[in-house]
């Protein structure tokens, strides 16, 4: 049986320089038609979005599907940034929430993909880096990135 690749749409870019990342979780999302024709398009923006629970369900907040041009069925104006469905287990969203309770974590969405024809998103416990961790980050890309550089001239 052959398997197939995950075709990443989007990512979350600043997620990784904002947040520091302690678990990972794939969800599936509840779409409309011509939110899939746009995201097959790549017109999907997940960079200010976050994930809110309410009732023991989870919601991905701001993410912005702009519509297709053909597509005229109504008017897209507020449908533009409406509240997504998370599909998880019941298991796993009661372990995201006793985390978010007992750490305070926050949930962000980290990078929306294809697996097969379904449209899936990763999502991430984390919690808001500060300044200094900031620095210290980019102070050890600095330095990876010298150590290589030095490594492919002596072919160590």
């Amino acid at each position: 049986m052959l398997k197939k690749k995950k075709i990443i749409i989007t990512t979350n870019k600043k997620a990784k320089f904002n947040f520091s990342i302690k678990k990972i979780f794939t969800a599936g999302i509840v779409l409309h038609g011509w939110e899939i024709k746009s995201i097959r398009q790549g017109k999907i923006n997940i960079s200010n979005s976050y994930i809110v629970s309410r009732s023991f369900e989870l919601y991905l907040f701001n993410c912005n599907i702009e519509p297709l041009k053909t597509t005229n069925l109504f008017n897209f104006s507020n449908e533009k940034n409406r509240n997504i469905k998370l599909l998880l287990l019941k298991k796993e969203i009661n372990f995201i929430l006793k985390e978010i309770k007992k750490f305070k974590y926050t949930l962000i969405p980290i990078s929306l993909f294809w697996k097969r024809s379904l449209c899936k998103i990763k999502i991430g416990l984390a919690k808001g880096k500060n300044l200094y961790d900031k620095r210290q980050d980019k102070k050890n890309k600095i330095i990876k990135r010298e150590l290589s550089r030095i490594s492919k001239k002596f072919k160590i």
